[in-house]
């Protein structure tokens, strides 16, 4: 199983690790060397979230949590080149009810992992599982992924079927028979979107987003930064997306995704440039027991960042009905 849904990562996106609730300010405009984690740490509390930390093996992971054990666990995974920050917005909605987990996937944010570190797939949902038994909410937990993170979430989904209580899948990788995007069609062209220059990130969030929300300059610049210094991990994982799109067909993605029966969503933006809209409907044919996709007007790859307030309304109205 593990083998089959490797495919998944042929379609993922470079994600944009930045939120941005942070309403505009002069004293965030004026500032000429902004301390963006601090920025990001006000936003989480805002949200609701504390940061925590957690050593399983050889990864110092790095995550957000909000509420008790009690509730019941919703674990949220971001993307590709994202962080646990991309899920802010969304959070913000969720944390009075569930007990929330964003964590920083291996070699994102402030992940910590070894320079040899195996960056597959497989490996990142493997090591996912291990930091959810670490810390204690693997059980009867609700699995949701963006991108990449539906990827992730799809296989950690079939390996743990009868601890998955839902899926969430927000325009997930995957690798499909109706592609029409150049980045599904030829996974080669990803290397062109890893940030390694100023002015790369513009380009990305011009195409991830199709009403990009409001970023002072300030934290661009620094997000830019930021994604620079990580361009050699992303590049590592763009690296094996092209080789892997070599080996894996839709038909080997198909077998995978059938084997999942939990109640699952499907939320997509229908100008995602990225990976285009008609994934959804394929991949509702595919789960045994999918509701009918959830299509935002208008919203392009990003739609927990672009129209975070309905994907969270539409996640709670799924997850009331879930016993």
């Amino acid at each position: 199983m593990k083998r089959i849904f490797a495919n998944l990562y042929l379609s993922c996106s470079l994600l944009l690790p930045i939120t941005t609730t942070i309403i505009y300010s002069p004293a965030i405009s004026a500032a000429s060397g902004i301390d963006i984690q601090n920025v990001l740490q006000q936003e989480r509390a805002w949200a609701g979230l504390q940061t925590k930390h957690l050593k399983v093996g050889d990864i110092e992971w790095v995550y957000s949590e909000s509420g008790n054990s009690s509730k019941p666990t919703i674990i949220l995974i971001h993307g590709l080149a994202g962080s646990r920050d991309n899920w802010n917005r969304v959070a913000y909605n969720l944390t009075p009810y569930y007990h929330v987990i964003i964590p920083d996937l291996p070699a994102h944010g402030d992940t910590k992992i070894p320079n040899d570190f195996d960056l597959s797939i497989p490996n990142l949902t493997e090591k996912l599982r291990r930091f959810a038994e670490a810390g204690h909410f693997e059980k009867n937990v609700h699995i949701a992924g963006h991108s990449m993170g539906g990827a992730i979430a799809l296989l950690y989904t079939a390996q743990y079927p009868l601890e998955t209580k839902s899926l969430l899948l927000v325009d997930s990788a995957g690798v499909f028979k109706t592609a029409n995007t150049p980045y599904l069609k030829d996974p080669n062209l990803l290397n062109n979107l890893v940030v390694k220059k100023t002015g790369d990130f513009d380009k990305l969030f011009k195409l991830a987003t199709a009403s990009p929300p409001f970023i002072p300059v300030e934290l661009k610049t620094e997000q830019e930064k930021l994604m620079i210094a990580q361009s050699k991990n992303t590049q590592k994982m763009v690296d094996q997306l092209v080789a892997m799109s070599k080996i894996y067909t839709p038909d080997t993605f198909a077998i995978a995704t059938k084997s999942i029966d939990v109640p699952t969503y499907i939320i997509w933006g229908d100008q995602d440039k990225i990976i285009n809209v008609e994934a959804a409907q394929e991949l509702k044919s595919l789960l045994k027991n999918a509701e009918t996709p959830y299509i935002l007007k208008g919203v392009g790859h990003m739609p927990i960042l672009e129209a975070d307030q309905l994907v969270s309304q539409q996640y709670l109205i799924f997850l009331n009905k879930q016993p």
